[in-house]
Formats: structure tokens, sequence, C-alpha cells
């Protein structure tokens, strides 16, 4: 037995604003659009992960989804253009990666990250 993928499901009262936050934040491409329902997702190859966490380091609260990008600068960039709120700044952790956490536009908590 294997886990193929993992997936997060967010409750979205309206699915199109996840189309202007995680494809333009992010760059991700819708891959499914039900109207009720979008997926979104990226065309590299990626390995299934889930995390337990009491806290989300440094003090800070754990955040629903980490999404590990190649240039968290240029992302922490838009996310300030757009408006979105930084709910922790862009820091080096003692741990080896650069991160900072966004709230989307349904109250999610997202760590972004790059490791250094």
């Amino acid at each position: 037995m294997a886990v193929r993928r993992i997936v997060a499901n967010i409750t979205a009262p309206d699915p199109a604003a996840a189309k202007a936050f995680y494809g333009g934040i992010f760059g991700l491409d819708v891959v499914m659009d039900q109207g009720w329902i979008v997926t979104m997702a990226s065309d590299l190859p990626v390995a299934p992960q889930i995390s337990f966490a009491s806290e989300g380091g440094s003090g800070t609260l754990v955040p629903d989804l980490s999404i590990e990008v190649d240039d968290v600068e240029d992302v922490h960039r838009r996310a300030v253009e757009a408006g979105y709120e930084i709910v922790y700044d862009l820091h080096d952790e003692p741990w080896g990666v650069r991160r900072f956490f966004v709230r989307d536009p349904f109250g999610k908590i997202l760590n972004v990250l790059q490791h250094i």
C-alpha cells in the first residue's frame, strides 16, 4: 500500500477567490473547476506529507498549511503588494528555513517557506 497524494480541503464560500490568491501569489494552476470546488496544483512532483505540531515554531501558532517555494522573498512581495495580511513576517529560523505566515481569503494561516 502506498499513499499517492494528500489533498487539503479548505472551506471556501467563494472558490473563485482561491484562484486569485493561490494562482496570483503561488502560481498554481486550476486543474479542476466544478464551480463548487476548485482544485489547484503545480506541475512539479511532490512527496505526500502531513505534519502534526503543538506549536508553529519560534512561539508561533500552528499554521493550517505549509507551502515550500523556491523564492520566498518573491512570494512575500506578491502577498504584501496584493494587500494580504502578513501574520508573521519574513524570518530566518534556527532549523534552516526562511519563512513568513500569510492569511488566505478564507482565514487560513499559511506558512510559506524556503530552505536556506
